[in-house]
Order: C-alpha cells, then structure tokens, then sequence
C-alpha cells in the first residue's frame, strides 16, 4: 500500500498560525489577498476604480464606475457575522487542523463563542465539502 500523501502536508503549527494570523488586521489582509488577489474588482461591474471609508469598524469599499458599496465580507459566508475575523480564521485552523471532524461543543470551548455560533461554523465546513 502506498503512501498517503494528504496525510504528510505540512500545515501551521499554532504558534506559526498566530504569528501570521493573530490579529484583525493581518486577517484582513489575507482575506482581501485571497478575495481579490490581483486587486479590488466590483462585484457588480468588474470596474477597479473604488474609493473607501470606514463606516464604524468596517471599511466601505465603493466602485467609482457604477457607485457599487461593497465591504470585504460581503457576499460570502462571514457576511451577516458578528464575530471578528480572527475568531473565524481561528475556527477554520481548528476545523482543518483535525483529523476527525471536531465536534461543535469542542470548538465552543476553545473559540470561547456560543454554542449555537460554533454550531453554524462546524456546519459551513460540512456544507463547503
């Protein structure tokens, strides 16, 4: 039998993860990297041109062609969240990190969220399969 080589990838440590991951604003910028990868593109027209301001603690991206508001999480599953970014990049290393899917409870206790909020994120990763 052969070996598996899914098993053998080199994944983040959690030191490794927190220096890369550890902060809003680094999630930020990893989230927008990976969303836009060769710069902003408006969702509606694929214009590049855009404008920001910060409305409270999110930035408001707005197209200069068509004046198309967009924020970074906007039309993706993080959309309607209350929960910072790096709680969710902290769920999705937990969640990636396991050889077996963890259960809801086991993420609430090392998240520190709601059942309920844990819950919704073990079933994201179900669904995204």
């Amino acid at each position: 039998m052969s070996m598996n080589l899914i098993q053998f990838q080199p994944g983040l440590s959690m030191p490794e993860f927190l220096r890369k991951y550890g902060t809003e604003s680094r999630c930020r910028r990893a989230l927008y990297r990976a969303r836009w990868p060769m710069g902003f593109r408006c969702p509606a027209c694929g214009d590049r041109r855009r404008s920001s301001f910060r409305r409270g603690a999110q930035t408001i991206y707005q197209c200069r062609a068509c004046q198309h508001q967009s924020t970074l999480i906007s039309g993706t599953l993080l959309q309607d969240t209350k929960l910072p970014l790096t709680t969710w990049f902290m769920a999705i290393h937990l969640l990636t990190s396991t050889k077996t899917n963890m259960a809801a409870l086991e993420l609430k206790r090392h998240l520190g969220i709601s059942y309920r909020a844990a819950w919704r994120s073990n079933m994201t990763r179900s669904c995204k399969r």
